[in-house]
């Protein structure tokens, strides 16, 4: 008997597969057909990945909230970033005080993960990578990054929406040494737009809020 409800399981379980396989088909052809990306993706998460949750209950859901540890002001192009303890982040903007705080679009502030300087310092053979060499305006811990792209999220007062990955410049060569923007892509952090401005400090918590709608 055992062995018969091991063997149901699986045969469910296949099912499930199979169904998720023909899902993930689908897409592809619609994406192939012209289908807008805003309805692919809203199609993509709606997929079933289990019996039991969908995709888009499981990009809902986070093990636990972040926490920003630095931020740093860039006064110009290529001036020596500041390190500061509290920051005004600018609606539609940038940071106060950042050769970007008065620029609107997708690259308002830039935000780079924590727990990547060690890998970018293993990859470059160094030591230590200090947060200001990455030329990024936060560094966040105990929350995936790219996981917000997309999505709003609240830090302190202040509510952003992540655009896209930040990608690594040519001047991470000259930062980090020969190699140095190899070992930072896929590093790189991510980009986002101030929806609502207001005070940044360090220790303050990054939440997760809903998806940016689809259309």
């Amino acid at each position: 008997m055992r062995c018969c409800q091991r063997s149901d399981a699986s045969s469910v379980s296949g099912v499930a597969a199979v169904a998720n396989a023909k899902a993930g088909g689908e897409i592809a052809k619609a994406s192939a057909k012209g289908m807008p990306r805003s309805k692919r993706l809203c199609e993509i998460e709606a997929m079933p990945i289990s019996n039991k949750r969908s995709l888009a209950s499981l990009m809902q859901s986070f093990p636990r909230r972040g926490r920003v540890q630095w931020i740093g002001l860039r006064p110009a192009k290529r001036a020596p970033v500041v390190s500061v303890d509290t920051a005004r982040a600018l609606t539609g903007g940038g940071l106060d005080g950042d050769h970007y705080g008065g620029r609107s679009g997708n690259r308002g502030i830039t935000l780079v993960q924590a727990e990547h300087l060690d890998v970018i310092a293993s990859l470059t053979g160094v030591e230590k990578v200090a947060p200001a060499t990455l030329r990024r305006n936060l560094v966040v811990s105990e929350i995936n990054l790219a996981a917000l792209k997309g999505r709003r999220f609240r830090i302190g007062e202040v509510v952003l929406e992540g655009t896209g990955l930040a990608h690594p410049c040519s001047r991470m060569e000259e930062a980090l040494g020969p190699g140095g923007y190899n070992a930072m892509r896929g590093h790189g952090g991510l980009c986002a737009r101030v929806l609502r401005g207001g005070i940044l400090r360090v220790g303050d918590a990054v939440v997760a809020e809903g998806l940016v709608p689809c259309g």
